[in-house]
């Protein structure tokens, strides 16, 4: 994920400043200079990343932190405060119009992933009970019209388009199509650009002042680096634009435009893209990525992600069947199936707090549920069912009819055996009014909350 080098090194520094009783306001200039270093190796804008470490040690030098029983933790609460207020502060909603529908201008260099992500816009708005539309502006590029029609497709989201009509004329008249079908979103995929193309972007200027729209969004990606900031600086100056979607934040990418953009441009991050998937859209939130750049994890998405797969009705059934000792291995592979569907397992576990950093040397294999899945489906309902049943010559049965071995067959049972432990620990700590993970819709089934996630593979 993006921030990695910035995470280690951050919390490297940290950790010398944990290690002392006593801080000096030389340890914590000393602690800020690492840091400054390491923002400028992340590709953070210079006069971002002084201006933030000045302000850490103007909020650490006092004696409210001096004097704490804790300064190093206390230096490194003002650190999370300080990279929130740096992002934004908080999550920047999207716009709504009183009047629908509201309208959206998706703009950006050539490459930037555009299309996909006003496809991802246009299914993130669907599944909260929107009716959005894309219209294809991009008359350009070759195949442009097709890729929406595509996108918009799987996301089951209809598109409007006019052939290789002037783009002004498509714009205003979607606008109408929209009105009169009630659509409330229209999400306008334009043509991507070069920094100096002063005819597309006069282009844009005159869709923006016939149609008005509510919100012209810039698709960056992240993996620009620094660059990424002086394209949000040329469009917001010849634009005005209200928002930036930052795409691919989850390569390996060193992160600096997402500490950068808010600082110099003014305008907030509204979304990221985390992956390649069109569900992989996630809204900014600023407190939590300064948590994740922190290792501090994020329980928050996380759990977000959980009840977006598994309803409250479905939830409360896995609940009765956790406190009745009734989970088998047809529940387990609904959880397998679920955890798929939220995402990458790596990124993913590394939202809870404390694993990022440990799951650096670690392989995860993402086909291991595809192994898993093969397995209890060449299983018969009652062995799924019953488990217990399964003895050595089932299993060698098992094995032969999905391709693996034994020894796998074996594994799958033995996790099987330990989510059976991990629940009979959470039923007695909801007896005794503790919550647990169980207590979050969701999440009381994902395997591997205590350590035995499949897929979880050999250090590299």
């Amino acid at each position: 994920m993006a921030f990695e080098g910035l995470s280690e090194k951050l919390t490297a520094s940290f950790k010398k400043l944990r290690s002392r009783g006593k801080l000096t306001e030389a340890d914590v200039k000393e602690a800020m200079r690492e840091v400054r270093l390491a923002l400028l190796e992340a590709d953070v804008n210079y006069k971002v990343a002084k201006d933030f470490t000045n302000k850490v040690v103007e909020e650490a030098v006092g004696s409210k932190v001096m004097e704490s029983l804790t300064p190093g933790q206390m230096v490194i609460k003002i650190v999370k405060e300080q990279l929130t207020l740096l992002m934004g502060g908080e999550a920047a909603p999207l716009a709504h119009a009183n009047k629908p529908p509201c309208i959206i201008l998706m703009c950006g260099l050539q490459g930037s992933g555009k299309t996909t992500h006003s496809a991802k816009l246009a299914k993130m708005l669907k599944s909260k009970g929107h009716r959005p539309l894309l219209v294809a502006c991009d008359i350009y590029r070759p195949a442009a019209i097709d890729q929406l029609c595509v996108v918009g497709e799987r996301a089951g989201v209809p598109v409007f388009k006019m052939g290789t009509e002037n783009p002004v004329k498509i714009a205003k008249e979607a606008v109408e199509h929209a009105k009169f079908h009630g659509n409330d979103y229209v999400i306008l995929d334009t043509a991507g650009r070069l920094h100096i193309d002063e005819q597309l972007m006069e282009e844009l200027k005159n869709i923006r002042s016939t149609v008005n729209p509510a919100e012209i969004l810039l698709v960056v990606d992240a993996m620009t680096g620094q660059d990424a900031v002086n394209v949000a600086s040329s469009f917001d100056e010849a634009l005005g634009i209200t928002g930036v979607i930052l795409t691919k934040l989850d390569g390996d990418t060193r992160g600096g435009a997402a500490l950068s953009v808010r600082a110099v441009t003014g305008k907030p991050i509204k979304f990221a893209g985390m992956g390649e998937k069109l569900d992989d859209l996630e809204v900014f939130h600023p407190d939590r990525m300064a948590s994740r750049i922190l290792d501090m994890g994020d329980v928050m998405t996380l759990i977000e992600k959980a009840e977006q797969q598994i309803s409250e009705k479905e939830a409360e059934e896995l609940a009765r069947k956790m406190q009745e000792n009734k989970f088998d291995l047809n529940d387990m592979l609904d959880q397998f199936r679920q955890i798929q569907k939220m995402g990458d397992l790596k990124s993913m576990l590394g939202m809870i707090p404390g694993v990022g950093k440990k799951l650096k040397d670690i392989e995860i294999d993402p086909k291991q549920f595809a192994r898993l899945e093969a397995i209890i489906l060449s299983m018969t309902p009652a062995e799924r069912a019953k488990p217990d049943s399964i003895n050595p010559s089932r299993k060698r049965r098992i094995a032969a009819g999905c391709g693996q071995k034994v020894e796998d067959v074996n594994r799958l049972l033995k996790q099987y055996r330990q989510m059976q432990d991990m629940m009979k620990q959470l039923r007695k700590m909801g007896k005794k009014g503790g919550r647990g993970m169980g207590g979050f819709p969701g999440m009381g089934g994902l395997p591997g909350m205590g350590g035995m996630m499949p897929g979880m593979g050999r250090r590299k």
